[in-house]
């Protein structure tokens, strides 16, 4: 299959001559962050990470992302982490969108390339390495996992979306259409991060509203979002955070497709008791 196009933040600073205002948003329901706002400035260190900095665009926090946190990893030429992950309960999925990095999982090897995915699951020994001449970026998308007796944990794969056929959305001639990297019916897996293209002029055709908390990372293109009340225009780059029951959606634009990493929370019940600071 052909291989696709990624965006992916290179970081500096904007001129002083530059306008103050932009697309950013947050409220209640729904946050957009453009691709502008990646800059030198917000980007951050991890512990036990080297040469890689990172952006984050969504935390748990009250008012914002419950379910899950995502970064935009950049690892220099010999950087990366022997000990990434510092919490054993956390289960994650990485995007590469940008150069190669080494992946190693319980001391066995793998290179994964521009497209690449890995699902990481709780307790995997993990560590990553970029070990080429050039930059390379990931996406990391980090959430508690949620056992439940009686379902065995999902074990560690990786895989790439060029070697994978989308899925069509009913009806819809292939114009709208889902990248799905985990069996929707595999109820082990508590989240899917998956990719969505619709060609241009492709619509969501009704406002989606439902239970499942959301974050899109534009990859490709550009669209109107709707967004509770609001349109939004958004470009490759930007990035949307969803509250669960946010109605949402979408005018493809073109010329070309618009395509973007999509995070969900899926197949548990709804936590029915919640801790001391509010969250589940």
């Amino acid at each position: 299959m052909t291989a696709k196009a990624y965006y992916k933040p290179l970081g500096g600073l904007p001129p002083q001559t530059q306008l103050l205002t932009d697309r950013a948003v947050f409220t209640e329901a729904y946050a957009v962050i453009p691709k502008g706002t990646l800059s030198d400035i917000v980007a951050s260190l991890l512990p036990f990470w080297d040469a890689t900095r990172f952006w984050v665009l969504s935390r748990p926090l009250s008012g914002f992302a419950e379910t899950f946190s995502q970064y935009i990893a950049e690892v220099q030429p010999g950087g990366g982490s022997d000990r990434p992950e510092t919490d054993p309960s956390v289960e994650a999925v990485l995007f590469v969108v940008d150069g190669a990095i080494t992946l190693t999982i319980d001391g066995k090897r793998h290179e994964m390339q521009t497209g690449g995915y890995a699902y990481l699951p709780v307790n995997a020994k993990w560590s990553l390495r970029n070990n080429g001449t050039a930059v390379s970026r990931f996406h990391w998308i980090r959430k508690a996992f949620q056992p439940v007796e009686g379902l065995e944990l999902p074990g560690s794969f990786l895989t790439n979306e060029n070697d994978i056929a989308p899925t069509p959305m009913p009806g819809t001639e292939g114009k709208w259409a889902t990248t799905r990297f985990v069996d929707p019916a595999d109820l082990r897996h508590d989240m899917h991060v998956t990719i969505v293209t619709l060609q241009p002029g492709a619509v969501i055709p009704f406002a989606e509203t439902h239970v499942m908390e959301h974050g899109l990372y534009v990859l490709e293109g550009k669209a109107v979002y709707h967004l509770n009340q609001n349109w939004v225009e958004v470009e490759a780059g930007d990035y949307m955070w969803l509250r669960a029951f946010c109605p949402q959606a979408c005018y493809a634009g073109g010329p070309g497709p618009f395509r973007y990493l999509l995070y969900k929370d899926v197949n548990r019940h709804m936590p029915m008791r919640r801790n001391a600071s509010g969250n589940p």
